[in-house]
């Protein structure tokens, strides 16, 4: 059975340090060798099958290494802290440090204490330049788009961007955003948009009714196919990965 057969429940927004934080807590990760635990040692959010996978790295203290990655990856600390290094790069993530890995990457990894690294991976892309990417969350901001008019229930936001990495084929698109107050009735989620809030909070509403706050340090995912209303009353600054079919 696929997961879009024995999902019951319509699209909506997931809040991911609990699903992080659940994994910690529950079943052991698939066995695997110390070398292996950066591909192997993973739990999968249900979500349909298709180009995006998206889950929980279970990494324990130690390290190993990576040969060549499969596919894009966004990867933030949900807990923990990992080093990742390339013979011209080390990358030294924190918790809500995040980072993007290439296809065709290869890196070493180490951790002093068992870490967990939340991911959204891109399977679609073809293979680049394989240079780790960190999230510069102190980058600065050029004015971007803003909310359809229609959708908006009062005035118009000024909202910023700036993109660290785009994949080759343009779908897959990660960095940091941030935005003036505003309220957005309830729109389809046409892309999977995967965020953790550096200022400000949140509140999200779906089409069956639940409602939800995300504040500071909360990472959490909109689905694609959700119907989801959108309300800050201050200032927000997020990191974000988006998958936008092309």
């Amino acid at each position: 059975m696929s997961h879009q057969e024995a999902r019951i429940t319509p699209p909506s927004f997931v809040d991911l340090r609990r699903f992080a934080k659940a994994a910690e807590l529950g079943a052991q990760p698939p066995t695997a060798t110390l070398a292996e635990a950066f591909l192997a040692s993973r739990r999968v959010l249900d979500v349909p099958d298709g180009p995006v996978e998206i889950g929980a790295i279970d990494l324990p203290s130690g390290q190993g290494a990576v040969g060549e990655l499969p596919a894009d990856e966004f990867v933030i600390v949900s807990s923990g802290k990992v080093t990742l290094t390339q013979p011209a790069r080390t990358l030294v993530l924190t918790n809500g440090a995040s980072a993007v890995l290439p296809r065709g990457a290869g890196f070493g990894w180490s951790c002093e204490t068992p870490t967990t690294l939340l991911y959204m991976r891109y399977k679609g892309a073809t293979p680049a330049d394989a240079t780790l990417v960190p999230i510069d969350e102190a980058a600065p901001l050029a004015p971007s788009g803003t909310p359809m008019a229609e959708l908006l229930i009062g005035p118009t936001p000024e909202c910023r961007n700036h993109t660290d990495f785009r994949s080759a084929d343009g779908e897959f698109v990660c960095g940091t955003w941030d935005s003036t107050p505003y309220r957005r009735r309830p729109m389809l989620f046409r892309h999977y948009e995967l965020m953790h809030l550096l200022e400000g909070a949140v509140t999200l509403d779906d089409e069956l009714g639940e409602r939800r706050t995300f504040s500071k340090g909360d990472i959490f995912l909109v689905e694609q196919g959700a119907r989801c209303g959108w309300e800050s009353r201050e200032h927000v600054k997020k990191v974000y990965a988006i998958y936008r079919p092309g």
